[in-house]
């Protein structure tokens, strides 16, 4: 019977979580020190939403961020892991119209059934450090920060079409409309024109295209793939058209922007967004009831929607006529929902004989076409209704006939620029932020509006505009306007300026506005005089490792890259770019499935921690494979995880050597597996694969186990290396296991301030090598033999090999090739 199988003392991670918790808070050693040999670290996860208690996916992601964490502070860099909460937002805003509460008190005690739980998991986090966007310390400078980007032009109000939810009654930003319904409540979306705050992002989109190399290597090419497509840099032209007056309208112009100016001749219409201002401007009365009917019907499409090339086109005829600067023909404005109103200047050239979606057009309302490009391999576009895309040569195009492609857009440009009908341009797919939210739960916008002045911003010393404390239940449902509009004794205030009547702005800031910049606010929360302390910021600065979903590629990673840059222009930090290093983790799935209610194959992880134990879960998530792939629960076992932690365990219970044995003094061939087991794991650390650490520390446990029953011996200081070893590579991602090991192995100071080990470079060099054995040209033994072995040596030691003697049998041999250490072969 092994000593494992005898031994009775029993793995109970329940007694040690209870254990070793309020140790870690005691002593503090997740906090930083101060005291950085080798530097400081900064690693961040995404901090959560507060929508109840921790769930799987939180399990995931917090584990993974952990681990980073948990690995710098072992290698003994100075780390802060800061937590918090993202703690304002809509659900909280329902709950309370539901409960009639006001949203605070869902939100703070769901903050504090989260906090106890991610106390309970472990997460080596400075809770020191803790926020909430909520708190008024904290958006009292998410509205300082507001006022620096008004002063500096980059916060500003327009009329625009935007998306609106009838139910949530409130405007949503393109990518929270998915498949044309909102992605909150599912209602189907329309279009409402309303007044709204925007942040000018556009004007940093060739910064935020430019810093992408900074990113290169350290975040997923997907990523950085998704933020470029999202920008998505077009050069081109911007090209002025002339529309022709009616007996009732005069003559006016306006601009498209085209890619393909080398096309113009081939523009045979020009169309505009059905729900662009210059649609309904330049209509003709015989045609404004056709286009304001058609305006409602596509109300409802998402932009998606709208651009979608399986939609049959749809238009109407604007009655107006324009004229093609280069050719001098008239040809027809129409209005239709495949283009977009907020995409360069919402109108377009169309030149339907090389773009698809024109073409589509073109055949629908019986448009001309003509062919401009002579394109290699394709068909007459006319005689097939098949656009004829690429670059080409141009034909039917006067001056530019017979150019290629890039010639014939230089030309192209430089005609249009000498009749001053245009100019090369650069635009972008990215259209400025959209941050007017008409709910109550969120930042308040720090602006006043007075008859007289116009736009005043709230004077500095008056920051924090709080929100009122006394609206509460249905004064929060949703009516078509803020909440805070109807609340007169909070909104009717003096205009700082004037002193005259005026009324605050009753929208609140979009929730990504409070995650654009809580990375900055973690280095000083406390700080007062500023949204951080500037020293601090020189010593932490950009965050050296950021873990989170795939699904905030764009929206809240673009936008926290805004930011910075911005507040970096401001001068307040001197780094590009907020993370140097992004890590996404996959989903957590059951059965091949997101978890949800309505499929039944949820997961309560709080049921998982009762039964299997923190450390057994953390390890299952981690050892499930590597962190951007998603975990399917059915595919797991947090109970052979849980065997396998009671087994590493059970190791450090039998260890008898004291603390402090030479190591050196000890079995051989366990030093140089610990060696190889610890080089190994650290080049896996470095490269994000953590699941194989775990596989790693599972062949060590393995290897130790023997050792102890039946080689070296539980006495043996090598054995005790390895153990000491093991714990340390468990406090990565188990931690109440590892930490109980390490206190049990002897030691007073906890596990996570062991440091890592060091692979003694000599014990990772072989002293043998395999050497092959050939009868014939093949290969029948291989030897484990000295690397310095001699040739007489070698072919003795071969000739002696059970498996050769019996491929030579009675063959005579009639020459024998030795190269020592490697070959020996056997010619008959």
């Amino acid at each position: 019977m092994s000593t494992e199988e005898n031994n009775e003392k029993v793995y109970d991670f329940r007694a040690m979580e209870a254990k070793w918790a309020p140790y870690w808070e005691e002593t503090k050693i997740f906090e930083p020190t101060g005291n950085a040999p080798k530097g400081r670290r900064y690693v961040l996860d995404m901090f959560p939403y507060p929508s109840g208690d921790l769930h799987m996916g939180h399990a995931e992601a917090f584990a993974i961020g952990d681990m980073n964490a948990r690995y710098f502070k072992q290698s003994g860099y100075d780390v802060l892991h800061p937590i918090g909460w993202d703690s304002f937002g809509l659900p909280a805003e329902n709950a309370a119209i539901k409960n009639d509460t006001h949203p605070k008190e869902w939100t703070y005690k769901n903050i504090e059934t989260q906090a106890q739980s991610f106390k309970r998991y472990g997460i080596a986090a400075d809770w020191s450090r803790r926020l909430h966007t909520s708190d008024l310390e904290y958006y009292k400078w998410t509205q300082w920060l507001f006022e620096q980007f008004y002063k500096k032009g980059l916060a500003y109000r327009k009329d625009s079409p935007v998306n609106w939810c009838p139910k949530d009654q409130t405007v949503l930003a393109n990518e929270q409309v998915v498949n044309g319904a909102c992605e909150r409540c599912g209602t189907t979306v329309t279009k409402k024109s309303l007044n709204q705050w925007y942040f000018k992002i556009t004007d940093y989109a060739q910064q935020l295209l430019d810093d992408m190399e900074q990113l290169e290597g350290s975040w997923p090419e997907r990523v950085l793939l998704m933020q470029r497509n999202w920008i998505g840099r077009s050069e081109g032209a911007e090209v002025r058209f002339e529309i022709t007056a009616t007996d009732t309208q005069d003559a006016r112009s306006f601009t498209v922007f085209t890619t393909r100016p080398d096309t113009l001749f081939g523009a045979t219409f020009i169309v505009v967004a059905a729900d662009a201002a210059l649609a309904a401007e330049i209509v003709t009365e015989e045609q404004a009831q056709a286009l304001a009917d058609y305006r409602e019907e596509i109300k409802a499409l998402s932009d998606i929607d709208r651009q979608s090339s399986d939609r049959e086109k749809s238009g109407v005829f604007t009655g107006r006529y324009a004229i093609n600067p280069l050719t001098g023909k008239q040809i027809p404005v129409w209005a239709s929902d495949y283009v977009l109103s907020d995409y360069g200047t919402g109108a377009i050239m169309a030149v339907p004989a090389h773009d698809q979606r024109d073409m589509d057009f073109a055949k629908k309302f019986d448009l001309p076409i003509v062919q401009v490009l002579d394109v290699e391999g394709a068909e007459d576009p006319i005689e097939t209704g098949i656009a004829a895309a690429g670059d080409g040569t141009l034909i039917n195009s006067g001056e530019l006939t017979g150019l290629p492609k890039a010639e014939a857009m230089k030309k192209a440009i430089e005609m249009v620029e000498a009749a001053g009908t245009g100019e090369g341009k650069v635009i972008y797919r990215l259209r400025d932020w959209l941050l007017s939210r008409q709910r109550f739960w969120g930042t308040p916008i720090p602006v006043i509006h007075c008859e007289d002045c116009g736009e005043v911003l709230v004077p500095e010393e008056q920051l924090p505009v709080l929100l009122p404390d006394n609206l509460r239940g249905e004064q929060l449902a949703p009516k078509g306007q803020s909440p805070l509009a109807a609340a007169d004794d909070w909104a009717i205030v003096p205009c700082p300026n004037c002193g005259k009547q005026a009324r605050r702005d009753s929208d609140t800031m979009d929730t990504f506005v409070d995650s654009s910049w809580y990375f900055l606010r973690y280095v000083s929360p406390n700080y007062t005089e500023g949204p951080f302390d500037p020293e601090a910021m020189k010593e932490w600065g950009a965050v050296d490792m950021y873990v989170g979903g795939v699904e905030h590629a764009i929206l809240h990673l673009l936008y926290a890259r805004f930011f910075t840059k911005v507040v970096r222009d401001l001068g307040l930090i001197q780094h590009d770019e907020p993370f140097k290093a992004l890590m996404n983790q996959g989903q957590v799935l059951n059965g091949g499935k997101a978890m949800s209610k309505s499929l039944g194959n949820g997961v309560n992880l709080g049921e998982q921690l009762d039964e299997y134990g923190v450390d057994a879960i953390r390890t299952t998530m981690i050892f499930a494979g590597p962190p951007e792939d998603d975990v399917d629960w059915a595919d797991v076992s947090p109970a052979g995880a849980q065997k396998f932690l009671a087994r590493a365990w059970r190791v450090a219970q039998d260890i008898t050597s004291e603390p402090g044995a030479d190591a050196t003094a000890g079995d051989l061939e366990m030093q140089k597996l610990v060696a190889r087991t610890v080089h190994e794991v650290k080049q896996l650390l470095d490269n994000g694969k953590f699941n194989v650490v775990v596989a790693k520390t599972m062949e060590l446990v393995n290897a130790t186990r023997k050792a102890i029953d039946s080689g070296a011996g539980a006495n043996d200081p090598a054995v005790r290396q390895a153990a000491e070893t093991i714990a340390i590579l468990l406090s990565l991602y188990a931690p109440y296991t590892a930490e109980d090991m390490w206190h049990t192995l002897g030691y007073d100071q906890p596990v996570l301030a062991a440091g890592f080990p060091e692979a003694d470079a000599a014990l990772l060099v072989d002293d043998t090598v395999t050497a092959i054995v050939q009868v014939k040209g093949k290969v029948k033994a291989r030897l484990e033999v000295a690397k310095d072995i001699s040739d007489a040596d070698l072919e003795a030691a071969a000739r002696s090999n059970a498996d050769v003697q019996r491929a030579l049998g009675d063959a005579e041999i009639r020459k024998v090739i030795v190269r020592a250490p490697k070959l020996v072969n056997f010619v008959i």
